[in-house]
């Protein structure tokens, strides 16, 4: 299965293509997941776990075709998943896609098609219990990287709450070290013990 197109609005080129798993989708060149030693379904489960035990009300800052919120939602003490995405292309291939069908059809998932940035500063403070920021690579959603939006991020995350932060590694062979600068705004927002996760190529941080 493999479903492509361009959009001039976005001035942005999509593939849907299959994997050994679940289908990874590919946005100007850049993969929405981890495909060289490991797989999307695997990817999101590390992710996931990271956090240890999830339950309550979850955020997923990124929707993309919906694997997070739908193996989040699928967990027994989680109550309510909020999933947010801005780009309508992505929900467009999430239904095109057999194993994003949950997405839809999942009571405890709510899907809400708005910019996160902007959706944040309509969410009461300390309303989730857990946070999983899985964004696009930082030249396609540099927005998602700033410290106002991480202060967002802290203000509506729980006493005791746990934010997971997908960093990936652009850049390393540069000498770049994202996962630097991304622990140093987190800390900045108010975050404790942020640790890195190799397993998840990311970070947890901690609000006490």
């Amino acid at each position: 299965m493999t479903i492509q197109f361009f959009d001039k609005k976005t001035n942005k080129f999509y593939k849907l293509v299959e994997t050994s798993t679940w289908p990874t989708v590919i946005i100007s060149g850049i993969r929405m997941h981890r495909t060289d030693q490991i797989d999307p379904k695997l990817d999101t489960i590390l992710k996931i776990k990271s956090l240890g035990k999830i339950y309550g009300k979850i955020l997923d800052t990124c929707t993309g075709l919906g694997y997070t919120a739908i193996l989040s939602a699928k967990q027994k003490n989680v109550k309510q998943v909020l999933t947010i995405e801005k780009d309508k292309n992505m929900i467009f291939l999430a239904k095109q896609n057999p194993f994003s069908k949950d997405l839809f059809d999942n009571e405890k998932i709510m899907l809400v098609l708005q910019d996160t940035t902007i959706a944040i500063k309509n969410i009461k403070e300390n309303f989730f219990n857990f946070i999983i920021h899985d964004p696009p690579r930082f030249s396609l959603a540099p927005e998602l990287y700033t410290q106002d939006f991480y202060n967002e991020l802290y203000r509506v995350l729980k006493p005791r709450g746990r934010l997971y932060h997908y960093t990936g590694k652009p850049g390393i062979k540069q000498g770049k070290n994202i996962s630097k600068n991304i622990s140093k705004r987190l800390r900045l927002a108010g975050f404790k013990f942020v640790k890195k996760v190799e397993k998840a190529d990311g970070l947890v941080a901690f609000k006490f």
